[in-house]
């Protein structure tokens, strides 16, 4: 996809992955802010850092197991005991269908659907998703989620994509900023005990814009940096500014727009090798929160019959 300004994003269809993203600095110069891997086999082999859409339920379920209308359905158990990001074989392994769209005034766009057969990975329904990318001349990239299913089933999607806005090194330098006051603090295993915290007074507490890496030794032991899922402040909007990224030496800065009400914050903690550092891009996962299949007070995942699923999420890109 490419805009009127110059901007580029490629995306394939297997994972619906974003393998680059060119966005200017405050000279003008285009530099690949997404991380990606330079051959399709690396993505084959399970490339860690794939920008891909992830489902059918992105982040974790406690014990790989949830029940529905009195039946318990059984998940891989691809996270020590816990499922995650929709099992061994979830929609970022899926060679997806590239879709025609409708022209789009000042944007140009992409479909891209997938029908996840009921049984798969252990999920109830046949469930049919499409994912849009459309790149704006203002140098947004919009990516609208719609699905819809034959029986009751969780669903919680994301986009998984690494940003480094200095395209390369570390984000330790990023200075972040998050329209969240709350958080769902985890267990040893990242699994939510369903309080609902606030950040106020620890490392988490971005409401007032901090470099990345500044409070990162203050996290608690085992936390080598952050992944986190933060309450986001809806208040009835449809559609809020969720974060904001700043690079400080390119002036490039990142702005995500989402009607999720969560968003995971994670640090690359586990990259490195294959040209990457540790905390060499971070992640702003949209999303619904973790295992809420287990928690009735957190926002529903449950995507009934009839019912159509929307979700939109902008990555919205300048300089100064």
């Amino acid at each position: 996809l490419r805009n009127q300004s110059g901007m580029q994003v490629k995306i394939m269809a297997y994972g619906a992955t974003i393998t680059e993203l060119l966005a200017p600095d405050r000279q003008g110069s285009w530099t690949n802010v997404v991380l990606g891997a330079r051959s399709f086999d690396v993505y084959q082999r399970g490339f860690p850092a794939a920008a891909a859409v992830v489902g059918r339920y992105a982040n974790r379920i406690a014990k790989a197991r949830f029940t529905l209308r009195g039946t318990e359905y059984r998940l891989a158990a691809n996270n020590g005991p816990n499922h995650i990001h929709g099992g061994v074989h979830g929609f970022a392994q899926a060679v997806w269908r590239a879709e025609s769209t409708p022209t789009q005034a000042n944007a140009a766009a992409i479909r891209l659907a997938y029908t996840s057969k009921d049984g798969e990975e252990g999920y109830p329904g046949n469930l049919k998703v499409t994912v849009t990318y459309a790149l704006t001349d203002d140098n947004q990239l919009q990516m609208d989620y719609v699905a819809v299913t034959d029986k009751a089933t969780p669903l919680n999607l994301t986009s998984h994509a690494y940003f480094n806005l200095a395209g390369g090194g570390d984000v330790l330098g990023h200075q972040l900023w998050l329209a969240a006051d709350k958080y769902t603090p985890v267990d040893d295993q990242l699994i939510p005990t369903g309080e609902i915290a606030t950040v106020s007074g620890t490392p988490l507490d971005f409401t007032v814009p901090a470099l990345i890496g500044a409070r990162m030794d203050q996290l608690k032991p085992g936390f080598t940096g952050y992944d986190h899922n933060f309450v986001l402040h809806h208040e009835g909007k449809a559609r809020i500014l969720a974060a904001r990224v700043v690079e400080p030496e390119s002036g490039r800065i990142m702005e995500v727009h989402t009607t999720e009400p969560g968003v995971q914050f994670y640090t690359g903690n586990h990259l490195g090798g294959g040209g990457f550092v540790k905390h060499g891009g971070f992640c702003l996962e949209t999303q619904h929160f973790p295992d809420s299949v287990h928690h009735a007070h957190f926002p529903s995942v449950i995507l009934e019959p009839g019912q159509i699923f929307q979700s939109t999420t902008i990555y919205a890109f300048s300089a100064k």
